[in-house]
């Protein structure tokens, strides 16, 4: 029989009626005759009730022990659906992350996936039960829990679709599908039926919050379709693949993102001491922008993901220690960005990008483009009205 493997987020399995509606969603699934291998999220708010709590005992917690502690949601979630799939009479199996045979490297909170081994997961499809992994998790070549960062239960679904050779990977959420620009902030925004694995990975670094970037990668690596669909109903949701050729709009998204800081390196700052030293601590960054060049005086903009650093306060010393003034922290500035494949083949994008935000009085701190996207560095306070007129502007109501 086919393997279909699906992953539901935390708000899908957030209480006991959700779990037992995901229950019979899977159910329908197996009895449609496939082998159904499920990715779970912690429960609702639960990941950001435990980092919480891990910093209410310490201001910047040991990564390895964070990683100990989060891993906890996913496996609450996997033995709950487990159980409901058993209360309705589908044989159920839930595995952790290590049982389920995803290695990964070292790098405590931000791991990734090296190999899957994935034996006990296809010797109990054999014996005929639903699988159920906990999401965002693996283990180390040292044998050390390790967590795969934000939205990782993702990347843990497209790993296994790719080591068991599964006919689909769904990944449900609340929204059916991936749309043009957050509806809660463009009511007009349209949902696409279909989008390429490169502009897919582009939304999702600049905030799209449908899909986790790192899973695109690895579908995109190992040529495994996305489906991502509405938990909640019967939609067409999107498909991410491999297309043959671009549609008819360049710009195919517009995204905001508010969850960083950014780094602001003077040029008395040597740029590579800079990176080493956040290299160092496992900060990564994900736009980098310069307004001078290269032996030139100028500034550096360095976006870097809050949801990556879970000691704020503690970095911001060491880069006080370290880089003096030659380093600010800014934390009221965030990005908004227009994705589509040959934006940039002229400059109109960007010259309504800068006129959109001149009309709004917002100051653009910098700018960053790439063959697939344009990103104004903005204050937080103009993100929602930008992104909403840049949609306007560049994809109509």
């Amino acid at each position: 029989m086919p393997i279909v493997v699906q992953k539901y987020g935390g708000s899908s399995v957030a209480d006991a009626e959700k779990l037992g509606k995901v229950a019979r969603r899977v159910k329908q699934k197996r009895d449609a005759g496939y082998q159904v291998v499920v990715v779970v999220s912690a429960m609702g708010d639960t990941t950001d009730d435990l980092l919480s709590l891990a910093k209410s005992v310490s201001q910047d917690p040991p990564r390895r022990e964070l990683d100990m502690l989060l891993t906890c949601g996913e496996r609450i979630s996997m033995a709950l659906l487990s159980m409901a799939l058993q209360e309705q009479g589908v044989p159920a199996i839930s595995f952790t992350g290590s049982q389920s045979g995803i290695i990964t490297n070292d790098a405590h909170a931000q791991a990734r996936i090296v190999e899957v081994r994935p034996y006990r997961i296809q010797d109990e499809l054999a014996h005929g039960k639903v699988v159920i992994v906990a999401g965002y998790q693996g283990v180390s070549y040292k044998k050390e829990v390790t967590t795969l960062g934000r939205g990782g239960s993702d990347t843990t679904a497209v790993a296994l679709a790719a080591a068991l050779d599964a006919e689909a990977c769904e990944i449900y959420s609340d929204v059916d599908g991936v749309f043009s620009a957050d509806p809660r902030v463009v009511p007009d925004a349209r949902k696409l039926e279909s989008l390429s694995y490169d502009e897919m990975q582009e939304l999702a670094s600049a905030g799209a919050k449908v899909l986790n970037a790192q899973a695109v990668e690895w579908a995109k690596a190992r040529g495994i379709t996305i489906l991502a669909r509405t938990a909640h109903g019967q939609g067409t949701g999107t498909s991410v693949q491999e297309l043959a050729v671009p549609t008819d709009s360049r710009v195919k998204g517009v995204t905001a993102d508010a969850e960083m800081a950014v780094l602001v390196a003077h040029a008395s700052v040597p740029l590579q001491e800079l990176l080493e030293f956040l290299d160092a601590r496992a900060v990564r960054g994900r736009t980098l922008a310069h307004d001078g060049l290269p032996g030139a005086p100028g500034r550096t903009f360095l976006a870097v993901p809050l949801a990556d650093i879970h000691g704020p306060e503690a970095l911001q010393r060491e880069l006080a220690t370290r880089f003096g003034a030659g380093v600010d922290w800014q934390d009221g500035w965030g990005t908004v960005t227009c994705v589509g494949v040959g934006l940039n083949a002229d400059w109109v994008p960007l010259r309504k990008a800068l006129s959109a935000a001149e009309a709004l009085s917002a100051r653009v701190h910098a700018v960053s483009t790439s063959p697939l996207q344009v990103t104004l560095l903005v204050d937080k306070a103009h993100l929602k009205t930008l992104t909403a007129r840049l949609h306007r502007e560049l994809l109509g109501s």
